[in-house]
Order: structure tokens, then C-alpha cells, then sequence
């Protein structure tokens, strides 16, 4: 078994104060139901990201309703961070997921609002309840068929 020096529990004990020097919210998301379709939302979040943001997206799904973006930040110590941001279709709403992991939580909050302002000004306020489900037509109960003339009678031998 190889032995430990004294400079391995240094480098232990370093790397544990660090990773308690990280911000506890970085990495944390930001989330909000909204009455908006999922193709309302997902078409402002790519606008708002591309158009008032300047945001490079980097990947886009329509169809799974996810946007991947980098962006250029002063706060970050390298150039560039990177975000998501993912549309949900819920039962009867619309979650929008907000991810900046390499930011403190307040960023994905302003990300999240700003989108938010951005379905009002381009869609008007949400609707208070999303249009109610039509429940499942009924189908008319079908009359009893007459029996056929070549089937057996009840009670006669066959």
C-alpha cells in the first residue's frame, strides 16, 4: 500500500476549503409555470435569447422544447458561460426551466423574469386558466341487435 504524505492531506484539506468557497447557489435553476402553449414559450425564449439578449444558442430542439446558449459575462473569470433553458409541457401549463450553472441563482431569476415580460409584451397577459379539457365524447349506446333469422332460438334444441 503506497504511503500518504503530509503534502496529500494538505491537498485534501485545500480542495475541501475551496469547494466550500463556491457560492451555494450557482447550479441551482429557476423555475415558473406558465398558461402560455409550449410553442408560444419556447418561440419567445429562442427571440428573447437571439434578438434581446445577443445570445449565441448553441443547440435548439423544437420538437423536446430545450435551448442550449453561451453568453459573454464579466461576472464569469473566463470569457464565456453556458445556460439552458427547457420548456415542459405539463397537464394543464406550460414549466419553464431556467439553468445557469455557472452563476449564482439572482442571474437565472433576471433570465427567467425578462422571458416572462417578453410572452406578456408579444402574447398579452396569460389566460387566468388554461382552456378547460373537453371531456371524451360519448358515443350513443348502440340499440340491441334483432336476432337473426338463422339463430337458434332461446329455449329450442339446436
Amino acid at each position: 500500500m503506497m504511503a500518504r504524505t503530509p503534502s496529500f492531506a494538505l491537498a485534501l484539506l485545500a480542495l475541501a476549503a475551496s469547494s466550500l468557497a463556491w457560492p451555494l447557489e450557482a447550479g441551482a435553476r429557476s423555475e415558473a409555470e406558465v398558461t402560455y402553449t409550449r410553442e408560444q414559450t419556447f418561440s419567445a425564449a429562442l427571440r428573447y435569447l437571439r434578438v434581446d439578449l445577443a445570445y449565441e444558442v448553441t443547440e435548439k430542439d423544437p420538437d423536446a422544447a430545450y435551448l442550449l446558449f453561451s453568453f459573454a459575462d464579466p461576472e464569469l473569470q473566463r470569457k464565456t458561460g453556458h445556460g439552458s433553458i427547457q420548456v415542459v409541457q405539463r397537464e394543464r401549463s406550460v414549466r419553464l426551466l431556467v439553468n445557469l450553472p455557472d452563476l449564482p441563482s439572482y442571474r437565472e431569476e433576471l433570465l427567467k423574469r425578462g422571458l416572462l415580460e417578453k410572452l406578456r409584451t408579444e402574447y398579452g397577459e396569460p389566460p387566468s386558466e388554461p382552456p378547460p379539457e373537453k371531456p371524451p365524447a360519448r358515443k350513443p349506446e348502440p340499440e340491441p341487435d334483432e336476432p337473426s333469422p338463422d339463430a337458434p332460438k332461446e329455449g329450442a334444441p339446436e
